[in-house]
């Protein structure tokens, strides 16, 4: 009587998985997370490789999981066999990006009415961020910044803010894949001085965006805690009205509506 290759290896990663701590889940969607969640920390793609590494899953699994990614879009294989995350997950991403706009929305008009300047949310999406959704300010001079918009990390406040929550080795790689372009004087350009940034925000619980990414710009951003995924609201305007009194009462309201917001995500 013979044996099927495939029952005898799903055996054996059977047996490893029984030695795995459980998470209480179905245990091939866990894993199949776990790869789209390192592909995406390694800025969307990565090799298979590091894939086997990082994930610590027999190889077979690992390839039988990918073949179902590959057929079903989600994840796409690169010319030098590498794997990127696949258009599948664009229209998913898209309803994702505009439900948490629809929680955030609310909370933003809030920073709006109290603070005067326009408010973003912004979550990360690969190496880089992307705003999510903006409620603009009523002055005739103010910011606006288009929803969908891609940015890098380095140099907004809501990319520090992401950055500053991250493992330190996973922020480097974020910044190492994008790149750190300086887009005004006064951008963060190199990896030394955007850690000893990190550590600040860290400490003080919130960013700045020093008119990096815009001269006469100034912008205050929290990262909303334990998010789904990694996301960040902010408040910015003209360094002229965005100013140390300005942060006295920006800052204790972004920690206030951050918090709301990681509540209500919770619960929804």
């Amino acid at each position: 009587m013979s044996t099927d290759p495939t029952d005898t290896q799903d055996a054996v990663d059977q047996d490893r998985s029984a030695r795995r701590p459980a998470r209480g889940g179905v245990q091939s969607v866990e894993r199949t997370f776990d790869l789209l969640s390192f592909i995406a920390s390694s800025g969307g793609q990565t090799t298979l490789s590091e894939l086997a590494a990082a994930v610590n899953l027999p190889m077979p699994t690992i390839h039988r999981l990918l073949k179902t990614l590959l057929g079903l879009g989600i994840v796409r294989q690169l010319p030098d066999r590498g794997y990127a995350l696949g258009p599948g997950l664009i229209r998913l991403g898209d309803l994702a990006s505009r439900q948490l706009g629809a929680v955030a929305r609310p909370h933003l008009r809030t920073l709006v009415e109290e603070l005067g300047e326009s408010a973003n949310v912004a979550t990360l999406d690969g190496d880089m961020v992307v705003y999510v959704d903006q409620v603009p300010s009523p002055h005739q001079m103010r910011m606006f910044t288009e929803v969908g918009r891609r940015a890098h990390t380095h140099d907004t406040g809501v990319g520090k803010a992401i950055l500053a929550t991250l493992d330190p080795e996973q922020a480097r790689r974020i910044v190492t894949t994008a790149g750190m372009p300086g887009h005004t004087e006064h951008s963060i350009t190199t990896l030394e001085d955007l850690e000893r940034e990190l550590d600040a925000i860290r400490r003080q619980g919130y960013s700045v965006d020093e008119q990096e990414q815009e001269l006469g710009v100034r912008c205050f951003a929290v990262a909303v805690p334990e998010a789904p995924t990694p996301l960040a609201i902010s408040v910015s305007g003209p360094t002229s009205r965005v100013d140390k009194a300005f942060a006295d009462r920006a800052v204790p309201l972004l920690r206030r509506v951050a918090q709301e917001i990681s509540e209500e995500l919770r619960i929804s």
